[in-house]
């Protein structure tokens, strides 16, 4: 009998009518033949239209086919107008809510309107394979309007925040680190995506998606405004432990990343000094100073964008939310040697900067330019 190295292998010759197996088992080879009926067993369904689809009940479509992510209020709305929203019982609301800080200018804004009807009628998305026209204003229009000297567009804030993230790492190790820490603050929030979630240094969030009792490694927490406590972790973390030392480790602030203002922290805006104390520690430290500015950003305090108000200039900002006007984009902005930091394929997004999201980006910015 022919012998044959200890593996098993099946081989499935099908037809309709019959069916072979070879088995290969303890270096023995073994035919065994079998009359069987096989048959498909996946049939071809009809697709259903969405105008198959009863939407007389709106709650209970969502009741029965969305995921329960989240808590929403018994409205229905179906119409806005500046201002205004409408539900589908005709009834009138006031929004102070803007989408979550996103609709700058309000709903059915005649200027935003008109942008994405003429780019969808037009162009709406080709991937970053290629140039757009859109894209490369809204960097120039970016650019033009911070300290930052190149964009990186996403589609939202999240996503901007985890860009930052990559960046501030992949910087820490061309300096020769190999555990970069990035320093947060307690009671932040910078999004939902894994690193931007451990980023948010809220353990309510963090409930159930960690690891071993962790969540994504390399983030410290500290408290916002607090100078001392600040310049006390930066120590730490730019000191590497002996043992790891000696196994060619080394440990270093790669970014110190705050909000200039936090929101879910219980609107506390960002003090000056403790904000030029950051700038410093990241300067000495070698890592870069990140503004979150995906909610404070686009002109909601008052400047363009909060750390304005501070009296600093950031290596990294993000931004999202309003610069969109409602249309989903973010963008991750970078100066100096951080804005040359990632090369082709160290980081992409595939309709990052399409040019429907950045001919909105566009209306918005032209709106904030004409309307000071």
């Amino acid at each position: 009998m022919t012998k044959y190295s200890p593996i098993v292998l099946i081989t499935l010759l099908a037809a309709k009518t019959s069916s072979a197996f070879t088995f290969i088992s303890n270096g023995n080879l073994v035919n065994q033949k079998y009359q069987t009926e096989l048959f498909a067993t996946i049939e071809k369904t009809e697709l259903k239209a969405p105008s198959d689809i009863p939407t007389d009940d709106v709650p209970g479509l969502f009741d029965k086919y969305v995921q329960k992510t989240y808590g929403r209020y018994p409205l229905t709305i179906v119409s806005g107008k500046g201002c205004t929203l409408t539900d589908a019982d005709g009834t009138e609301y006031l929004d102070f809510v803007a989408g979550i800080s996103t609709c700058a200018l309000g709903h059915s804004n005649a200027e935003l309107i008109e942008a994405i009807t003429k780019q969808i009628s037009t162009v709406h998305h080709v991937s970053n394979l290629y140039y757009t026209p859109s894209q490369g204003h809204l960097a120039a229009w970016l650019v033009e309007n911070s300290c930052a000297d190149k964009a990186f567009f996403c589609n939202s804030g999240a996503e901007a925040n985890e860009a930052a993230i990559k960046l501030a790492r992949r910087h820490a190790s061309n300096r020769g680190i190999t555990d970069p820490v990035i320093i947060t603050a307690h009671q932040s929030f910078h999004g939902r995506t894994l690193a931007a979630l451990t980023a948010t240094a809220q353990p309510k969030y963090h409930k159930g998606f960690g690891y071993g009792g962790e969540m994504v490694r390399g983030f410290q927490y500290v408290t916002y405004n607090n100078k001392e406590e600040l310049e006390a972790m930066v120590k730490e973390m730019n000191t590497t432990p002996e043992e790891d030392a000696a196994n060619g480790r080394k440990r270093g602030v790669a970014a110190i990343m705050l909000e200039a203002l936090q929101g879910e922290g219980g609107i506390i805006p960002g003090d000056p000094e403790y904000f030029a104390v950051a700038r410093k520690l990241a300067d000495e430290s070698g890592g870069l100073l990140i503004c979150d500015e995906v909610q404070v950003g686009m002109g909601r305090s008052g400047s363009m964008w909060g750390f304005e108000n501070l009296g600093v200039e950031p290596d990294v900002f993000t931004s999202a939310k309003a610069l969109g006007g409602g249309v989903p984009i973010g963008a991750m902005c970078a100066r100096g040697e951080a804005a040359s930091v990632f090369g082709p394929g160290d980081h992409a997004s595939t309709y990052g900067g399409n040019p429907l999201a950045c001919s909105a980006g566009l209306a918005v910015a032209q709106y904030f330019s004409d309307h000071d």
